[in-house]
């Protein structure tokens, strides 16, 4: 392997962690550059808006964390994190009914999205090479014209690198800096359902019900409101609850009660219309479906790499950017390995791998919130009348047939493919409904 000595990350959330992860199997040093001061124990910070909601993590994405961190789940679950199965622990329910309940090997460690993050950075911080600077924040690349050669914080303080990965988010600057340095900014794809939503934290009863997990799913066209409760650290609920098409959650305890008691079921409302709130309620907006086409640019330095939200950032209602921050992780290890760790090229090879696999999270995504959209800008194309009858029946069939039900969760969660939901099991399900 080609060890270089310098690799810049910008952004340390989830998606910066993970790719500084594989970063040091390659490079001497591992520079962390955060804007934020990063908190000694497990909290929300500024730079993560969302740290204060409810987040997800897909069973693909759990065990990706596990492959590149053995052990994590462990760690978690001694820090109160709970052991949940998808399909044993959790009751859907839907404007059509409830869905079948039965052990499964679906599992993930539910926790705050800021212990999770806290844990990911303790173990990235123990490889050796590995530095995070806080309270830093980058101003713009530098260049020799055809390569990255570091970033600058000021007019007097640099820092030279061989590779530089940023993966500062939905709000990333690198159009604005690329454009700076006569290089076109990437053409975006915006899918936007709408999507308002509200979480509160509250004290986890006791004797609570016979679920772990609860989630309230909407339905197209009549059905735009749901929410989820589900446990984490320090016997905690969260809850969050959402409007599709504009129709935001309010953030005062009335109209927070008023709105769960709205949807189709009360079992929400019921759970926590007597449990201890432990939080004011937060709210949260920046929920649409972008796709920054940085795999389309012919030209762009090399050694400079798009990663997370900042590259294709997805409606955190379905809980998939984690998950493809995970594959991303395995796909830049994968590069590397196929160019024997030489930047060279890197550029190329990454984005459009990555793009290969995030196209099915992004259809999986922007097809769920076709329903919901209210303009022709970006919406996904129509699926044809055939394709359309077979999944309506197969989402029938969920409700009724565990065998449906178990195929179509593993799908959602990555660890099948699509084409488990055309077997011929379930093909003859659907067809002698």
């Amino acid at each position: 392997m080609g060890y270089r000595s310098h690799g810049v990350v910008i952004g340390s959330g989830i998606a910066g962690l993970l790719a500084a992860r594989i970063l040091v199997n390659y490079f001497q040093r591992v520079t962390i550059v955060e804007r934020d001061k990063l908190p000694e124990q497990p909290k929300p910070r500024p730079g993560v808006p969302q740290a204060n909601q409810s987040h997800g993590i897909l069973v693909r994405g759990q065990r990706i964390l596990e492959q590149l961190f053995p052990g994590l789940g462990r760690e978690l679950t001694a820090a109160g994190a709970v052991p949940l199965d998808w399909i044993g622990d959790t009751l859907y329910g839907s404007p059509d009914g409830v869905y079948p309940r039965f052990p499964s090997d679906l599992i993930t460690t539910s926790c705050s999205r800021s212990l999770l993050e806290w844990m990911i950075r303790r173990r990235v911080a123990a490889y050796e090479g590995v530095e995070f600077r806080d309270q830093c924040q980058v101003q713009q690349l530098l260049t020799d014209g055809t390569k990255v050669t570091g970033v600058r914080f000021s007019s007097s303080e640099s820092l030279t690198a061989h590779l530089i990965l940023d993966a500062t988010g939905r709000n990333s600057s690198l159009p604005r800096w690329l454009k700076s340095l006569g290089y076109p900014a990437p053409q975006e794809t915006v899918v936007n359902a709408d999507l308002g939503y509200t979480t509160r934290w509250y004290q986890r009863p006791q004797s609570g019900p016979d679920w772990q997990q609860l989630f309230l799913l909407p339905k197209a066209p009549h059905y735009n409101r749901c929410g989820v409760v589900y446990p984490v650290e320090d016997n905690r609920w969260g809850v969050s609850l959402y409007g599709f098409g504009k129709d935001d959650p309010p953030t005062d305890e009335a109209g927070f009660l008023g709105f769960a008691r709205s949807l189709p079921s009360p079992l929400i409302y019921e759970a926590i219309k007597s449990a201890k709130p432990l939080t004011p309620v937060y709210s949260y907006r920046g929920t649409q479906n972008r796709w920054r086409h940085y795999e389309q640019l012919d030209q762009l330095p090399e050694g400079l790499l798009v990663f997370g939200d900042g590259f294709c950032a997805f409606n955190p209602y379905y809980g998939q950017g984690i998950t493809a921050a995970a594959e991303g992780a395995l796909i830049l290890d994968q590069c590397f390995q196929k160019l024997g760790g030489k930047i060279t090229g890197l550029t190329r090879v990454f984005h459009k791998k990555l793009t290969r696999r995030l196209t099915g999270y992004w259809l999986s995504t922007t097809l769920r919130d076709r329903p919901w959209l209210t303009t022709s800008e970006g919406r996904p194309r129509k699926m044809n009348p055939l394709m359309s009858f077979y999944f309506q029946r197969l989402g029938e069939l969920t409700l009724s047939s565990p065998e449906v039900y178990g195929t179509f969760t593993e799908v959602l969660h990555w660890v099948k493919s699509p084409m488990s939901l055309f077997r011929p099991r379930i093909l003859m399900k659907v067809l002698h409904l």
